[in-house]
């Protein structure tokens, strides 16, 4: 089976992964609210160059968002979120760890509350086992993926980050025509309070991934 080089870590977006929309106002709700503003600015505000060292503060600030309210499940999404955002820009068989660490954080958070930040555990989960390498190298599958996927969006059917990732899935599965409705729902996808950053910065990314397949 032909698996991706390890260089093809440094797309995971995990990078991506953010469409969580936080719960009433309340102490883990706060501090998970301020690493994920964090994570924003670095990752769409932030040149590229500066973003690992970010990256690798926020994933500190991060952990100890998640051993202050063990128990949660939006702490250790957010935590995971970082920890493959920093995947991504390292890239390289030095990522495989961090992705490793990010899934465990996925699993946990799945087990406590997958419904939690519209399914964001799901969907993050999924982009994992699609951006990662298959075995030997990797733990990727792309069956795991999609119904990770389709898991995040039953629970999140117009949010953006979930049309987009799994419109990404399937351009990246050669299925570029069945993705042109999912990345169009991302884009007409309702605004959420206070992710104004990564609304914008995801929209942009739809908007070329939809081009791209357009012009095939």
């Amino acid at each position: 089976m032909k698996t991706r080089p390890p260089q093809r870590l440094a797309r995971l977006i995990a990078l991506a992964l953010a469409w969580p929309l936080l719960a009433a106002a309340g102490p883990v709700d706060d501090a998970v609210a301020d690493v994920q503003r964090d994570w924003e600015v670095i990752r769409y505000q932030t040149p590229a160059a500066e973003r690992v060292k970010k990256f690798e503060v926020l994933s500190l600030k991060a952990h100890e968002v998640t051993l202050a309210h063990a128990g949660r499940s939006e702490p250790l999404v957010w935590e995971g979120i970082v920890l493959s955002s920093l995947a991504g820009e390292k890239g390289g068989l030095g990522a495989l760890g961090l992705v490793k660490q990010a899934k465990g954080m996925y699993e946990q958070a799945i087990q406590i509350d997958g419904q939690a930040l519209d399914g964001s555990a799901y969907g993050s989960l999924g982009v994992l086992y699609y951006k990662v390498p298959g075995w030997p190298i990797g733990f990727g599958d792309k069956a795991r993926a999609e119904d990770l996927l389709r898991r995040a969006l039953a629970i999140s059917p117009q949010g953006i980050d979930a049309n987009f990732f799994y419109g990404e899935f399937l351009v990246e599965t050669k299925k570029e025509q069945e993705a042109v409705a999912y990345l169009e729902r991302a884009l007409a996808a309702p605004a959420r309070p206070g992710r104004q950053v990564a609304d914008a910065g995801r929209r942009e990314e739809a908007r070329a991934l939809l081009a791209r397949v357009k012009a095939n």
